[in-house]
């Protein structure tokens, strides 16, 4: 089978899309022929030899805005002749009539459009998200709560939504663990309104052990004790998964969720918001708390931050989770969905 695929997540600075498709690249069965269309910006860090990068010279947003818009250029005609086209993620497209699967990792456009900068807004619009599913062969959600959003909200079909995992995120290597904050709590992730880190910081107010925030984005936060540190690489990244005394992701929606899972292969444990596919992903290495309740987030740092033997149970817990989750297993119901949607 010789699939084509859309690599412009691959310029989006390390973001989920980007680690999810290179997991998915790196596991892919060999008999598997990848064509990947990186436009200007994008790279792959590394590929197995049946990946081949397609590049273009423009960039991404004219390349695809211009797709959309005007129809042309096609993605499968700038692959070559494929059997199908994968869309990693929904964003502004034109396909010919190659079949295609389109992967969704959330709903949160649907769900919560007012966490989004207008500019975001516009380009949903101009991915007309909704039609781009119904029209494609196969809708593959990373969760069953995805799944079960994506035929709700978006009109889908039982048949044509299937459920592929997104694997275990990126956990980095194993690394000695970060000591400079002491104490503390992390958060990894996109510095976004609908990861509710306003609700984060209000929980640890008054709270000895420190908290530590690792990434990108337009939403601003600062209090005592909180260290927000922006990009970090791979291994401070593990180092600081190593070191924590656990993951907290407190957001208000959320389609699968990497940290608690990367956390697990470091021996953390988490806390997480009681969301279907934080329960479906996190299993039982976490403590669930209401999206947005700051009081029960604050119980449960205080909780954990006191009490040893409950992070190590859960830390196993979270260990059983993870068994679960791999990305060559992920990449198996990938192929086969695919498959699918070259034979549909």
């Amino acid at each position: 089978m010789r699939v084509g695929i859309d690599g412009r997540s691959l310029a989006g600075g390390g973001r989920g899309v980007a680690h999810y498709l290179e997991g998915m690249l790196a596991a892919l069965d060999p008999s598997v022929e990848a064509r990947v269309l990186l436009p200007r910006g994008a790279r792959l860090t590394s590929a197995p030899a049946n990946v081949t990068a397609v590049r273009h010279r423009a960039p991404s947003r004219a390349l695809y805005g211009a797709a959309a818009v005007a129809g042309w250029p096609r993605l499968d005609r700038l692959l070559g002749a494929v059997d199908v086209v994968w869309l990693p993620a929904p964003a502004p497209v034109a396909v010919g009539r190659t079949p295609y699967a389109l992967t969704l990792h959330d709903l949160s456009f649907v769900e919560r459009p007012g966490d989004f900068t207008r500019y975001e807004r516009a380009w949903h619009r101009l991915a007309r998200i909704g039609p781009l599913a119904r029209r494609a062969a196969r809708v593959l959600a990373v969760s069953g709560a995805t799944a079960a959003a994506a035929r709700a909200r978006l009109g889908l079909a039982a048949d044509r939504v299937l459920v592929v995992p997104a694997g275990p995120g990126d956990p980095g290597p194993a690394v000695a663990q970060e000591t400079r904050y002491g104490r503390y709590f992390l958060f990894v992730g996109a510095l976004e309104p609908r990861k509710a880190l306003d609700r984060l910081v209000a929980a640890h107010d008054g709270l000895d052990a420190a908290l530590v925030i690792a990434g990108e984005g337009r939403v601003r936060v600062h209090g005592r004790g909180v260290h927000v540190l922006g990009r970090v690489t791979r291994e401070q990244k593990a180092a600081l998964y190593a070191g924590a005394l656990a993951v907290v992701l407190p957001s208000w929606c959320e389609g699968y969720g990497y940290p608690p899972l990367e956390g697990y292969a470091h021996g953390t444990p988490a806390i997480v918001s009681d969301l279907p596919a934080l329960r479906e992903t996190a299993g039982a290495g976490a403590l669930y708390v209401p999206p947005g309740d700051v009081a029960a987030l604050r119980a449960a740092l205080r909780e954990l931050s006191g009490d040893d033997a409950l992070r190590r149970r859960l830390a196993a817990g979270g260990a059983a989770a993870l068994r679960d989750r791999t990305w060559e297993e992920s990449a198996r119901a990938l192929c086969a969905a695919l498959e699918e949607a070259a034979g549909g």
